[in-house]
Order: C-alpha cells, then sequence, then structure tokens
C-alpha cells in the first residue's frame, strides 16, 4: 500500500475524531464569536505543526492562515483554501446531531466544508511525521465569510494566490463519485426596484400605479436574459412589494441570482439589467449589482493540474475525474487571477446546506492521501 495512505488509514479513528469536534464547534457566518472559537481551535489543533497569523474579518469572524513546518528545501508557495463558516444557524446540531452511521459521517458542516479541512491538516501531518520533504511552503488560509460572498477575505485571498503556484480549494467534490472541479461558473445578483404611485385601490384605483405590476413585467423580461447554450442563468429568487391589498403598490423589488461560464459574457448581461426601463411610465426602475465571482474557467493550467491528481490518484488505484458546476468558491477568485487552481478536493458526499449533510467514511483516507502527494508533488 501507498505509504502515505498506509499511514492516514492507521489514523482515520483520530481524523474522525478531529473531524467530530469540527463540526460540534459550530460556526455560522453572521455569529463572529462562534466562527472566532472555531479559528481558535483550529489553531490549536495545529500547534506545533504550523505558524499561525490571524486577520480581521470585519463584521464577520478572524480569518485564519497556517503557514506548515514541513521538511524540504522550499521556493514559491502552494496555496490551500477552506472557510471556517456555514450556513447553519447555532443550534442545528440538535435537529441533526453529528453521528457516525450508515457508512457516513453526518452533521451540519460536515461536508461543507469541514472535513476538507480536517483532511489537509492531517495531509500536513502525514507529510511531517514520514518525513516527505515538499518543494514550496505551504500555507492554508481559512475565511470567515465564504458562504456570505468573501467581502473581507477576498483581497487575502488574492494577494496570497499571487504568491502561489498553485491553489487547491478543499470544498467537497462533486457528487458521490468526489470529482474533482475544473470550472466553476461566476456568480453574482442584481437588486431590481420599482417605484410607483400609491393610491386607495377601491377609491382612487387610477391615480396609483402598481409598483408590483410594474416589477412583473421587469421579472418577464429579466427571466429572459437566461441562455443555456452560453452557460447563463438569471434567477429572479425573492421578491417584495405592497403593505396592504387594498392599497396600490407605491414599491417592489426582485433579488436576482445570476451565473456566467465565461467572464467575457458578464459585461453584455450587465448592460441588459441597466438597460432596464419602465413600461408604466409612471413608474421608475432602479437597478444594483453585478458579478461578485468571476467564473472558473478551465485553464491549461488547471487542467494539467488535473492531470498531476488524476496520475497521483490513480497510483493509489483510484479513478478521479473532473466537473464543472455552477456554484462558486473562493477558487472562482484565484483562477480569475491565472493561478492553477484545483477545487472539490474536500469531502466526498452529499446534501450540502441541506438536512442530510454527510460524507462517506471509505473516501476519507484516499482524499487525504490525495491532498499530501500533490503537495509533495507541486
Amino acid at each position: 500500500m501507498d505509504e502515505i495512505l498506509s499511514y492516514v488509514k492507521a489514523r482515520q479513528p483520530e481524523l474522525i475524531a478531529l473531524i467530530r469536534e469540527m463540526v460540534e464547534c459550530e460556526s455560522p457566518s453572521d455569529d463572529s464569536a462562534a466562527v472566532n472559537r472555531f479559528v481558535d481551535l483550529m489553531a490549536a489543533k495545529v500547534a506545533g505543526l504550523a505558524k499561525i497569523r490571524t486577520f480581521p474579518g470585519g463584521r464577520y469572524g478572524k480569518h485564519l492562515q497556517m503557514e506548515f513546518v514541513l521538511a524540504g528545501k522550499k521556493k514559491g508557495q502552494i496555496l490551500a483554501l477552506g472557510h471556517s463558516d456555514t450556513v447553519w444557524t447555532m443550534g442545528a446540531l440538535k435537529t441533526m446531531p453529528f453521528r457516525q452511521e450508515k457508512g457516513r459521517l453526518w452533521g451540519p458542516g460536515v461536508l461543507d466544508m469541514k472535513s476538507g479541512v480536517a483532511f489537509f491538516i492531517f495531509a500536513m501531518r502525514a507529510l511531517r511525521d514520514l518525513e516527505i520533504p515538499v518543494h514550496r511552503k505551504v500555507v492554508l488560509q481559512l475565511n470567515s465569510d465564504e458562504e456570505v460572498g468573501s467581502e473581507s477575505s477576498r483581497p487575502l485571498t488574492e494577494k496570497e494566490a499571487r504568491r502561489s503556484s498553485a491553489v487547491l480549494v478543499l470544498e467537497p467534490g462533486t457528487g458521490l463519485e468526489g470529482k474533482l472541479k475544473t470550472a466553476r461558473k461566476g456568480v453574482g445578483g442584481y437588486d431590481v426596484a420599482v417605484k410607483g404611485v400609491a393610491a386607495h385601490a377601491g377609491v382612487d384605483f387610477n391615480a396609483g400605479a402598481s409598483a408590483i405590476v410594474e416589477l412583473a413585467r421587469q421579472i418577464e423580461k429579466i427571466a429572459a436574459f437566461t441562455d443555456l447554450k452560453k452557460g447563463i442563468t438569471v434567477n429572479p429568487g425573492v421578491i417584495y412589494g405592497g403593505t396592504r391589498s387594498n392599497v396600490i403598490a407605491a414599491e417592489a423589488r426582485a433579488d436576482v441570482d445570476i451565473r456566467v461560464a465565461r467572464l467575457k459574457d458578464a459585461p453584455a448581461l450587465d448592460r441588459k439589467f441597466r438597460s432596464l426601463k419602465a413600461v408604466d411610465k409612471r413608474c421608475t426602475v432602479t437597478v444594483e449589482g453585478g458579478l461578485n465571482r468571476p467564473p472558473m474557467e478551465r485553464t491549461p493550467g488547471i487542467a494539467a493540474l488535473f492531470h498531476t491528481a488524476r496520475k497521483l490518484a490513480a497510483e493509489m488505484g483510484l479513478k478521479i475525474e473532473e466537473s464543472m458546476t455552477g456554484g462558486g468558491s473562493d477558487g472562482n477568485f484565484t483562477a480569475a487571477l491565472g493561478i492553477p487552481t484545483l477545487d472539490g478536493l474536500g469531502g466526498v458526499g452529499e446534501g450540502a446546506h441541506a438536512s442530510h449533510e454527510s460524507i462517506l467514511i471509505d473516501r476519507i483516507a484516499d482524499r487525504t492521501a490525495l491532498l499530501a502527494k500533490l503537495v509533495q508533488a507541486l
């Protein structure tokens, strides 16, 4: 058996115990104190294995960087990316507690993405304990605000990426096969607001101009911006408006999600949003927003990184495939800078952001070993 894989398998109970401790340290994005407790836990877990730095996250928790102490002469850097925040509110453990059953680990955040972080820490332990030299400095960065747009962490992520020859993203793989992610759509959103004229719906109907009716007309236009052949999707996901049924609505708005497969398509889509005009001239339409995460497009550098991972997996008797996803990650930012970025290296499972969130236990060891072998090879 592969030396690294054998090491991880022998210590898998320890790794599972770490994942449990991480899951049971709840860390919702909007609870900075909870996120900071998780950051402190991670810092304690890598004591002696990594040098620690933290950075303020504004209204969110601290961002954490871990520079691992490993053997070998180093030139350049590898950046591993994870996030400490989850979509789950405090107390989610009461209804979906951590448990080990049916060949899986279950619990809030276990797939997205605490298991991936645990895998990487153990991968670095394997390299250290086996005295395997690496060629580059290895930094793991955990962002506290990834699930809410990475507003404060993005500059830090991009700064570290520019210092790096490769970026490894510890988000979960695609599907129960655990496919790696070599492309992601860009993600953004628009707030489309309409102002109308309020009036009594029974007494003075003709004096009113309904913002809700106007917004409905705009939503028809907006939905037509979708172009599936180009990988562009536009989803008016939330609408607000009105006060009472007997009042013609003075205000209404829609929150619209956009996804683009290619960066070059974003400006034209933006122009379509900015050109929206009211059908009822008594109403006004305003548009705010845009692309938040650029797409992660499959470049030759990303393809080469995937081929390296596939070859290393094959050495352990595993077949690794690649995928494209409509979801975004912090890897979108690094790939857009031209840095070879490989995503989806974390847990293999299903149910991210859902009550059945879980990872496959029998994929823990090979994912961890693959991370160690990638760091060794790069």
